[in-house]
């Protein structure tokens, strides 16, 4: 990954340059943003340029044996640190015994999200974690010298997934890294990071990207004119994510298998059919725990554009097609008599999930209880 691979942020990009050329290289940097809006890839591009042996300007060079060596994300003074899981019978604990898997998904990937990675690896229903170990880890790599490169480097994804033992672990780490390391933190919620390790870090807020930089980047990997009226709705319904318009155009859209499921949900609430209840809460179950919390995050989206359809004003309403054909019938049941019922409810089985309720449980509940709130 390079600067001129990562779609739109111009000015983030341009800060990053100006920090290293003023030689101005924070120790500790929190990269903010929404998925697919490219925080991970401006990380590792920037972890390149500070690598590269004969950077210009604009960009790493592509030549040199760093660029080289992390281009097959094998370079000895790059270190990433991300979300696993624990498996026991075949001594995967953090993420030096998941390398080899991380490097092929990240082959595929550029912008990606929590559960295709955890699908990558087989994880099941278990929770990618950051453990207590890989505090141990980190500390050991770091206190050897550098191999190659002036600078180590370690590129932390989703560091809010840290165990509290790993985060204060790290922390002394933070505070006072050894001669040139740098730590990158690639957050999509920054703010559940502990707060001594944010009072310790620049944090860099990558925003979403602007329609302009998506629409041209869409246009030139799919070779699709601008005026395509598709692509336009696209980039709108993207909402700054890359990863999102990505999925959409590639017939890929996680969020078509969340309409079928949410159709199904109301429809089971509406016609008081316990019995497709409880065969879709055992379904709910069987998702793994990042991809119920996906969908809850998606069912309380739809249930707010549905409110907001209501007011019929399509400028300010965000539905793909097949989102807005079932929102013809279905908003006028959505209204300020259950509105903050519903997302309260979906917030609070979001956090159940959090807190590892059992599923199943969790899920037939919800389905009651939106029985009597479509009723209001």
């Amino acid at each position: 990954m390079y600067f001129r691979d990562v779609v739109g942020q111009k000015d983030v990009k341009n800060q990053l340059r100006q920090s290293l050329r003023k030689s101005y290289m924070p120790h500790a940097r929190i990269f903010s943003g929404a998925e697919g809006a490219g925080a991970f890839p401006l990380a590792l591009a920037y972890a390149r340029y500070v690598m590269c042996e004969n950077r210009s300007e604009e960009d790493s060079c592509g030549h040199c044996s760093s660029c080289l060596k992390i281009n097959n994300l094998a370079h000895p003074d790059l270190h990433f640190v991300f979300p696993v899981v624990k498996v026991v019978k075949l001594k995967k604990f953090v993420s030096d015994d998941y390398i080899a898997e991380w490097r092929i998904f990240l082959s595929k990937n550029t912008y990606f999200r929590l559960p295709s990675w955890l699908d990558a690896i087989d994880a099941g229903n278990a929770q990618g974690l950051i453990s207590a170990k890989e505090g141990d880890e980190v500390i050991k790599k770091l206190n050897f010298k550098s191999y190659e490169s002036e600078y180590k480097i370690v590129i932390i994804w989703l560091p809010e997934k840290m165990h509290n033992t790993c985060a204060n672990k790290l922390l002394k780490m933070i505070e006072e890294p050894p001669a040139k390391t740098i730590f990158l933190m690639v957050s999509e919620a920054p703010d559940k990071i502990i707060s001594t390790i944010q009072s310790r870090s620049q944090r860099l807020h990558v925003p979403p990207i602007m329609a302009e930089d998506m629409l041209l980047a869409l246009s030139a990997k799919y070779d699709i004119s601008q005026e395509d009226l598709d692509l336009a709705s696209i980039v709108r319904l993207s909402s700054g994510s890359y990863l999102k318009a990505l999925e959409a155009i590639q017939g890929k859209d996680l969020a078509e298998a969340h309409l079928e499921f949410f159709i199904a949900i109301m429809r089971n609430s509406w016609t008081r059919n316990v019995i497709d209840m409880k065969s879709r809460a055992d379904a709910f179950r069987n998702m793994g725990r990042d991809k119920q919390k996906s969908f809850l995050t998606y069912a309380q989206n739809l249930l707010r554009q549905n409110f907001i359809a209501n007011f019929r004003i399509p400028e300010i309403t965000y539905l793909s097609r097949t989102e807005a054909a079932f929102s013809q019938k279905f908003a006028p049941y959505i209204s300020e008599r259950n509105i903050l019922e519903f997302m309260e409810e979906l917030a609070l089985a979001e956090l159940h999930v959090e807190q590892n309720v059992n599923p199943r449980m969790i899920f037939f509940d919800l389905s009651l209880k939106i029985a009597v709130l479509l009723k209001k």
